[in-house]
């Protein structure tokens, strides 16, 4: 684990390769894996391969043009009102949270084991990231991370 923390770094240049269907599927498992409050697994992961819809969310975080370039984006939601059923109004405004962002954690920590680049956004209009992806009211998006492999 010590090399795969010392490995992972923000990447914003992709090259034009794409990232194997059983190492998408071992970062996803990965990122289901991870823990949360309550085992409630108050989140949902969007992956994201298709062009328009990479350019629609380029466009809902400030023009960032790498999450166009990279050939995989998944989009982490937290879902507050799973939480909320199992811990109040504290599980609605943090332990949703924190069940996504430990699952993106765990995503791109897998993802740099396997050799693929990636890089955190948070920076993003959320209420255009829901509209994109047709996200449900009560689904909040928390992080994009595009994934692909360094130019």
């Amino acid at each position: 684990m010590d090399d795969v923390f010392k490995k992972r770094r923000s990447v914003r240049n992709f090259q034009d390769k794409e990232i194997k269907k059983d190492e998408l599927r071992e970062i996803l498992d990965a990122a289901e894996s991870a823990p949360s409050a309550g085992n409630l697994k108050a989140r949902r992961i969007v992956v994201v391969k298709d062009l328009d819809l990479k350019q629609k969310l380029t466009e809902a975080a400030s023009n960032q043009d790498f999450i166009n370039e990279a050939p995989v984006v998944l989009v982490f939601f937290a879902l507050p009102s799973v939480s909320a059923d199992g811990y109040g109004i504290r599980g609605r405004s943090l332990y949703a949270i924190q069940d996504a962002t430990i699952a993106v954690s765990f995503a791109w920590l897998q993802a740099v084991m396997l050799g693929i680049d990636g890089c955190w956004v948070g920076a993003f209009n959320e209420e255009k990231v829901k509209e994109i992806l047709k996200a449900k009211e009560d689904e909040r998006p928390i992080a994009i991370l595009p994934l692909g492999y360094k130019k």
